[in-house]
Order: structure tokens, then C-alpha cells, then sequence
């Protein structure tokens, strides 16, 4: 992407949220284990991305990105995989109702497993020891054993990601995707006494369906009905692992992150002068940039310029992420600023990571009622600018979790014992998130029947 770099020039960068491993021989070994392994995707489906991307750009396409807060090693189980898959399916299936375009379904899987923390150390009973960074870091029960960074947990997320990655493909194209399946799934959500308003949509897209069938179309005539193209992504923050999986793509020469399709930085890591922006702006593959309320004009000019030079369409997304009720205070300066540079750019609304709070039951939640506003908050900015809605970020999962309040089953404070699982952040749980891309879906109906200002 850029004359002169080189994978490892992030070293020489100012590193944030990144551990200082006690053992450095024992980390060399890790990176040049690494370095031996096959790549976990490929620069050519890292390109049809960008391409996909692209066009959601140009509101021909919208992307779904949604998955795991942090993946857990251990919480690794193919039930896990499978379930999260099929949720983001049956999201999918909606929102392509609603939007009347191909939905692009991206992730948070098979590499999601450094977080940044707020602050290097926590205490608990009046003992401080390091914060937990992830499972690609260090262990999650508070001890100082387990808080200690180790290497050799890098080898035991790529294998991992790699079989995550071989279950996902065989999941995408075997029989498991197919759209009638995915749908039958979905009625079965609408059946719940308190969905009249799903359920109805849900029907209309079972009316679409049936027409389809008796017109000739189904899965036996048009096997693209039968399969999706399925995409991982993660933020990439352990950037020794980055390095150690980035390959050189044999068509085009470029240097490609072989960590997932798409990698994002994230809104405490985007210091233009820093490492991952370093890192990141030489690879070939879409890159993400988190948006929060203290990301300036000038930032956003300065990384978009490092980020996507050639001013590539499907290079560069950028995942807003400011809080219900603060939209309106930094989208639209951002949108300008975007307008002003003439820079092709990806919206994204990320409405979890600014509506976190603690509950007085003492777990960190987030209300459904938040989320949603913030979503519908980035749909009328950008609906008032003319500018595209492109896309959803969420984090979510495919279990029965209790972990975020609200929505249609009703979770409330008291509720979040039963079953708040997440390592890190809560999670939608799978009710939530299917009623979310039909919350999304109305938005995106309004949108296509109102006339778009044309910016001049």
C-alpha cells in the first residue's frame, strides 16, 4: 500500500495497550513459530471485501459486523460458532428486506481476542494486579500467575481462529446457510406474543420467498441462495502477532494482514503517530477506525490520509461510536470533514461501546433502549446530511446470555446474574440482536422511500 514500509516498522512507533512480555527469548520463538504458519485468509477475499465494501459506500450494499465482545479460549465449542453464525444470518436475511440491497456479513471471530483496557491494572479486595487484556494475552482469573503476559497464548489463538475459520466455511457453503432455513428460524422469533410488529415484516419476507420459489427460483436453480460469503474481522491490537501472520499477496506484490479479512483501530489506539496506525496502513486489507467523541477534524484528516492515500473506495470504514444523546455533537462535524477532504469513506455506527454503564446490581450493562437510539440517532444525522448510512457494528452472540437489558424478552438488573458470561463487555444476546436488525430494517426502509439530498 505504501513505497518503503515494512512490517515491523511499529516498533519504532510510540505503542499503546500492548503488554511488555517478561520474556523476550520466549516471545522471539512465538513470532518465529508464527511466521512458519500458513496465513489465516487470503489477499484475494480480503480484496472482494473491499470491493463489497465499496459499494455499501455507495448504499448499493450495507455491512453487518457483529460477534464476540473477546473470544475465550475457554468458551471455544462449534455450538458457540454455530450459534453466533446463524443469528447474524438471520440479521442479515432482515436487513436485506429493509435495505433492498446485499448485506455484507463481517465478524467479530476467528482473531477477536485482545481488548484495550481502560486503565493497566485493576484491584479487587485490596489486591491490584494487571488488567486482563484478553485471552491472546493473559488469563482472565485474577492472580498474578495468570495476569502475567505469555507469549505462547498467540499459538493458541491461531489455532483457534484457524479451525473457527474451517467451521464458518464449511457453515457458509454446505447447506447450513441456506436463506429458507434461515428464515424458518426467524418465524420462530416472531412467534413471540409481544412481536406483532416483527411479525408482520417476517411474513412479508416469507411472501417474497414462496414468489421466488414459484417463479423457479430457489436453491436448487440459484445455488447462491444456498450459500453467503461469510468475513472475519478483529481489532488488531497485539501487533506482534499482526506482523508474524502478514504476507506478501502473490498478485499484486502488497503486503496483506493474514490475521482476517478486516482489521480495525481502535478508538484509544489511533494516535496517528503511533504503532496501529503504523501497522495498519500498510496492508492491503479494509481497515476500520473508531470514531468517539474526541476524535478532532484534524485527527480524522490526518488519519485518513495514512490510512487510505490513494483515497480507496472499500479501503477505509469509519465505526462512530459516541453514546445515545451524543450523536448530534460529533457526526455532522465529522461527515463535513469528510466532505471537505472529497475522501471515500464507509459510515458505521457502533452503538454498544458508548452506552456502557453499571448497574446497581454492580454488572457493567447496556440498556437495549441505548443502543437502538444511537442507532436511529446516526440514521437521521446522516438522513439530515445526505449523506450514506453504510453500515452496523455490534457485539453480540448467539447465546442465551443475560448480559445487556431490555428488548423484547424484557431483561432486567435483576436478571443479570443468570447467565453474564462475557469476558469483558456485555453482549446482545441472540433475541436482542435479531430484534435489533428488525429495528435496523424499518430505518433502512424509511430511508430508501425519502428523496437524498445531493451534496454539491
Amino acid at each position: 500500500m505504501t513505497k518503503g514500509w515494512t512490517k515491523s516498522d511499529w516498533r519504532a512507533k510510540p505503542r499503546v495497550q500492548m503488554p511488555d512480555y517478561p520474556d523476550q527469548s520466549a516471545l522471539n520463538g512465538v513470532e518465529a513459530q508464527l511466521a512458519k504458519y500458513p496465513p489465516l485468509v487470503f489477499a484475494g477475499e480480503a480484496r472482494k471485501l473491499k470491493k463489497q465494501l465499496a459499494l455499501a459506500a455507495e448504499g448499493k450494499a450495507f455491512l453487518l459486523q457483529g460477534g464476540d465482545c473477546a473470544e475465550s479460549f475457554a468458551e471455544f465449542a462449534a455450538d458457540n460458532i454455530r450459534d453466533t453464525f446463524r443469528v447474524m444470518l438471520q440479521m442479515a436475511v432482515v436487513l436485506t428486506y429493509g435495505a433492498k440491497v446485499p448485506v455484507i456479513k463481517v465478524g467479530r471471530m476467528a482473531g477477536q481476542f485482545a481488548k484495550p483496557r481502560s486503565a493497566g491494572t485493576e484491584v479487587i479486595g485490596g489486591v491490584e494486579l494487571p488488567s486482563y487484556r484478553g485471552d491472546i494475552i493473559n488469563g482472565f482469573d485474577f492472580d498474578s500467575a495468570s495476569r502475567v503476559p505469555d507469549p505462547a497464548r498467540m499459538l493458541q489463538a491461531y489455532t483457534q481462529s484457524a479451525a473457527s475459520l474451517n467451521l464458518l466455511r464449511a457453515f457458509s457453503t454446505g447447506g447450513f446457510a441456506d436463506i429458507h432455513r434461515v428464515h424458518a428460524w426467524t418465524l420462530g422469533f416472531a412467534e413471540h406474543d409481544k412481536a406483532e410488529r416483527y411479525r408482520a415484516l417476517s411474513n412479508r419476507i416469507s411472501d417474497a420467498l414462496d414468489f421466488m420459489n414459484a417463479a423457479g427460483i430457489n436453491s436448487e436453480t440459484a445455488p447462491s441462495l444456498a450459500s453467503v460469503d461469510f468475513y472475519t474481522s478483529h481489532e488488531a491490537l497485539l501487533l506482534e502477532y499482526e506482523e508474524a501472520l502478514c504476507r506478501i499477496d502473490s498478485i499484486t506484490g502488497q503486503p496483506v494482514a493474514g490475521s482476517g479479512h478486516m482489521i480495525w483501530i481502535g478508538d484509544r489506539t489511533r494516535q496517528p503517530d503511533g504503532a496501529h496506525v503504523e501497522f495498519a496502513r500498510g496492508v492491503l486489507n479494509p481497515i476500520g477506525l473508531k470514531c468517539g467523541p474526541t476524535t478532532t477534524a484534524e485527527d480524522l484528516k490526518v488519519l485518513m490520509a495514512k490510512l487510505n492515500p490513494h483515497n480507496e473506495p472499500g479501503r477505509l470504514t469509519l465505526i462512530a461510536r459516541f453514546g445515545a444523546g451524543k450523536v448530534g455533537d460529533h457526526l455532522p462535524r465529522l461527515i463535513k470533514t469528510v466532505q471537505a477532504e472529497g475522501a471515500n469513506v464507509l459510515w458505521s455506527c457502533d452503538p454498544m461501546h458508548g452506552n456502557t454503564i453499571k448497574a446497581a446490581s454492580g454488572y457493567k450493562t447496556r440498556p437495549f433502549e441505548s443502543v437502538l437510539r444511537e442507532v436511529r440517532e446516526f440514521f437521521e444525522i446522516h438522513k439530515a446530511e445526505g449523506t450514506i448510512p453504510g453500515g452496523v457494528h455490534f457485539e453480540m452472540t448467539g447465546k442465551d446470555v443475560t448480559e445487556c437489558t431490555g428488548g423484547l424478552r424484557a431483561v432486567t438488573d435483576e436478571d443479570l446474574s443468570d447467565r453474564y458470561h462475557t469476558a469483558c463487555d456485555p453482549r446482545l444476546n441472540a433475541s436482542q440482536s435479531l430484534e435489533l436488525a428488525f429495528l435496523v430494517s424499518e430505518e433502512l426502509s424509511s430511508l430508501r422511500e425519502a428523496p437524498r439530498r445531493v451534496a454539491l
